[in-house]
């Protein structure tokens, strides 16, 4: 198909991607920290102490780029995924990149830190460095120099 102004206007816009988890405050702030993102506005947690009806249920954070971002939808009986063995294969993972490998180390102990699980280390490869991770749903994401 030859793309041109008609064609693109009739296709959809990409504008999020969304995450199923067992608690999606949790999910949404690790990826708010992770990524520097923001909420979208109403999305913001509430003060300490008040209850949290949209944390129990479909968040969305955005990038202050306007880019692309991330929402997350609770589900009551999640399951993790178990990449890269087990019975539940991942159903999508976040590439991510930073443009040294020195960047790759600091964002490896910042993903660790912020609660991130390191499943691959792949750091040392001369042609790609990268590091697999799971958040804390269990979602696999990467890093990798680029």
């Amino acid at each position: 198909m030859v793309e041109n102004a008609e064609t693109r206007m009739k296709t959809p816009t990409l504008c999020q991607v969304v995450l199923d988890c067992a608690d999606a405050r949790v999910l949404a702030e690790f990826y708010r920290e992770l990524f520097g993102l923001h909420y979208r506005s109403g999305d913001e947690p509430p003060a300490a102490g008040e209850p949290d009806p949209k944390g129990r249920d479909w968040l969305v954070l955005e990038a202050p780029t306007g880019s692309m971002g991330l929402a997350f939808q609770q589900v009551s009986d999640y399951s993790q995924p178990t990449w890269p063995e087990g019975p539940r294969p991942q159903m999508l993972h976040l590439d991510t990149y930073v443009s040294s490998v020195e960047d790759l180390s600091v964002q490896r102990e910042r993903a660790l830190a912020l609660g991130a699980r390191e499943l691959l280390d792949r750091s040392d490869d001369a042609e790609e460095p990268l590091y697999v991770f799971a958040d804390p749903a269990g979602h696999p994401f990467c890093i990798f120099v680029a």
